[in-house]
């Protein structure tokens, strides 16, 4: 048996908004739920509040009276820890201490029986540590659900370096058994989903720091452009500020520093000034009941160019011709000339970002990558100083034509949403070369449990050979601190891709 019986009571530990979260899962699967918590009366206060959930349900019609009643018949708050003897399931949500985890699963050793799964909602710690101070550590399992719990289908199930196969499987089989999408993990920092996101934050933080372009253009270039359900600005004021530097710093530390996972130091100061987001009333934006809205910068109108002539194969960007030439703006040229580029009537050139700067170059305009160029509603484009500004117009005005809005952002190499995929990218090949989890369940839980649009492998695969290794490759020249540095599991990646297709 994998998955357990549902007359099999489960416990919950801890009952602030995740654990009584967890504890609705099991109930509304039908389990008997106990609820502990070592505060007087915030189990009791957790099953009103448990309660008073289900009954909005039932006002949905997600859930009918009778299941509610009898939900409610099972669940029951545990005076004292010894109340759990008789659970084979018990699920920690206690604070993010180690100390404070290992004295509870040591006490819980002494209570419950030995067939008894024992589970961690531990979003930063170790599975491993916690687990090291237990007579038995191969029955302690990582099962981590993703706030809301009832709502958020992902489970990421992390198995520690001395976790029994059975018990991951049991959690496993548990997970999906609850009608949850579980995806398996080995104990590293971050597990899948905070150790691959770290750089659609890092990124958006570090265009900001370098003054290339403010908080609302990028929120909007990430979600107009790139796909994104929300901007790495919002979603940290969301989230807090406090919680999310956190994470970051917890798996920085976790990694020894490796400087592809350095905090930000503009959100550092945001936190220190107790500027924590919609909570406080203020974050990244002012979240003030006066404040107006931050709006992205958008170019004014220009004209669109007589013509482009296209230089080569534009790549994830191919689609654009199509755009053009549906626009009425005709399209010169050979596509299989070399090149990879637009030419403007003004002599200057339009490049998707590739990691290199405008500054380099006589006369260029990067535009950034898109998730779908004929959905997007925004597309960047970065220019230098040195840029004419009639090549510049004439880019504003080409996109303007296709229905796009337009922001023009600093000389920044990977522009916007181009580093912000190819570093997640890298960050999955390097996972799965770790042997942290497949490619399926990576895409996977990066799609569900923070709403990509796209799987990194999926975006892999659309934006073609080597396209992530090459930016980062341009990207790591001009910033030599190993930040951009394609892992060796890029690098092989791209490199057997190239001997596939015969590339010499």
């Amino acid at each position: 048996m994998t998955a357990l019986d549902l007359s099999s009571p489960v416990a919950v530990v801890g009952t602030g908004t995740m654990g009584q979260g967890i504890a609705q899962v099991a109930l509304v699967a039908g389990h008997p739920v106990r609820l502990y918590d070592a505060a007087p009366g915030r189990a009791e206060a957790a099953a009103e509040a448990i309660g008073a959930r289900l009954d909005r349900l039932v006002a949905k019609d997600r859930l009918s009276g009778a299941d509610r009643d009898a939900a409610r018949a099972r669940l029951h708050p545990a005076a004292v820890l010894t109340d759990l003897a008789d659970c084979m399931l018990v699920v920690e949500a206690v604070l993010e201490q180690l100390d404070a985890k290992q004295q509870l699963f040591g006490e819980l050793e002494d209570i419950v029986e030995e067939d008894c799964l024992l589970a961690t909602n531990t979003s930063s710690l170790s599975v491993t540590a916690i687990g090291g101070a237990l007579r038995n550590p191969g029955r302690l399992v990582g099962l981590h659900f993703f706030n809301p719990a009832p709502l958020l289908p992902l489970v990421e199930v992390v198995s520690g370096y001395a976790t029994d196969v059975t018990s991951a499987t049991r959690a496993y089989e548990l997970a999906r058994a609850w009608g949850k999408t579980p995806v398996a993990c080995a104990d590293t920092p971050g597990f899948i989903v905070n150790r691959i996101a770290r750089p659609f934050y890092a990124e958006a933080f570090a265009v900001h720091e370098a003054q290339a372009a403010d908080p609302a253009t990028i929120d909007a270039v990430l979600r107009e452009s790139g796909g994104f359900r929300m901007g790495a600005f919002e979603l940290t004021d969301l989230i807090g500020q406090d919680i999310n530097e956190s994470v970051t710093h917890s798996v920085w530390q976790a990694f020894f520093q490796d400087v592809r996972f350095t905090p930000s130091l503009a959100q550092r100061r945001l936190v220190e000034s107790g500027r924590l987001g919609r909570k406080t009333g203020h974050g990244w934006y002012d979240h003030g009941d006066e404040a107006e809205t931050a709006e992205p910068h958008n170019a004014e109108k220009a004209q669109a160019p007589a013509y482009v002539v296209a230089e080569g194969d534009l790549g994830p960007a191919a689609d654009l011709l199509d755009l053009i030439r549906e626009a009425g703006i005709p399209v010169r040229g050979e596509e299989e000339d070399h090149g990879t580029r637009l030419v403007l009537p003004s002599g200057g050139q339009l490049v998707l970002a590739d990691g290199q700067t405008s500054v380099e170059f006589r006369d260029v305009v990067y535009f950034d990558l898109a998730l779908d160029y004929r959905k997007a509603t925004r597309i960047a484009l970065s220019a230098s100083q040195d840029t004419a500004a009639r090549t510049l117009s004439e880019a504003v005005g080409l996109f303007q034509a296709l229905g796009k809005d337009v922001s023009v952002i600093g000389d920044c190499p990977g522009m916007i949403v181009a580093r912000t995929v190819a570093r997640i990218v890298d960050l999955a090949h390097d996972a799965v070369a770790k042997g942290v989890a497949t490619e399926e369940d990576i895409d996977t839980a990066m799609r569900l449990g923070v709403n990509y649009p796209l799987g990194p492998f999926e975006w892999s695969r659309r934006l073609g050979t080597n396209w992530s290794y090459d930016l980062l490759d341009e990207l790591h020249v001009r910033d030599p601190s190993g930040r951009y540095a394609p892992s060796l599991a890029l690098y092989r990646h791209a490199y057997a891709t190239e001997k596939r297709e015969g590339t010499p």
